[in-house]
């Protein structure tokens, strides 16, 4: 069993990084593409993640600061991933019914660990 897994497009971006599936629901709910039903489940699934999961940035500015951590990207610990693999599952249904390709990718070394706690590393690939 792998220690990390990500859920990411399957295309990278402009940037050259797979976008996140948290990322690619919020560019769909900030261009207003979804509708009422998907954007309270949006708003309300970050709301609850931004409670229940600390957002790395705040502990350091500069762990997605693309001049100092180009292309870093987050991926959940498998053993506490569970939990935010469900609160994943309609995230993922959201982009199925836009047509947004996504891929569960695991790993046991995503990259350059530039930030860690006890849910989530975030990586700057090798």
């Amino acid at each position: 069993m792998s220690r990390f897994v990500r859920f990411q497009a399957v295309e990278p971006s402009d940037r050259g990084i797979h976008v996140g599936v948290f990322g690619l629901v919020n560019v769909l709910g900030r261009g207003g593409l979804l509708n009422e039903a998907d954007e309270a489940y949006r708003v309300r699934t970050n709301r609850w993640l931004d409670d229940a999961y600390t957002d790395p940035s705040t502990v350091d500015p500069t762990v997605y600061d693309r001049a100092v951590n180009p292309q870093a990207v987050a991926w959940f610990k498998v053993p506490a991933a569970d939990h935010l693999v469900d609160a994943t599952r309609g995230h993922l249904e959201i982009l199925d019914r836009h047509g947004v390709a996504w891929v569960r990718v695991e790993s046991d070394d995503p990259g350059l660990v530039v930030y860690e706690d006890e849910h989530q590393v975030v990586v700057v690939p090798r």
